[in-house]
């Protein structure tokens, strides 16, 4: 498994990085650089990519449940370090 992730990974960063080719004459240098995830081989650019329809109502309804059930385990951890009085807060009385 490691293996094939490796070598994905590796495949990935090979086919989106630029690739220079150095000549070692003096004062030439040669760079061709390609990223084939905006142009294709010739050089062309590719289209626009296609926009998810309700991209924003869907991340909205992922996240609010997340949220709501981390704010209760935080709630119930809290009271429960209260209750064993691991962690109890200062009750400052601030009379001035």
């Amino acid at each position: 498994m490691a293996s094939l992730a490796g070598r994905l990974s590796r495949a990935y960063f090979i086919r989106n990085t630029a690739t220079l080719s150095r000549n070692t004459g003096p004062k030439s240098v040669n760079a061709t650089f390609s990223r084939t995830a905006v142009s294709t081989a010739s050089g062309a650019v590719l289209p626009k990519p296609v926009k998810v329809p309700l991209g924003l109502t869907r991340m909205t309804i992922v996240v609010v449940p997340f949220l709501y059930v981390g704010n209760l385990i935080s709630k119930h951890f809290a009271a429960l370090l209260e209750e064993h009085e691991i962690f109890v807060p200062d009750d400052d009385d601030d009379d001035d």
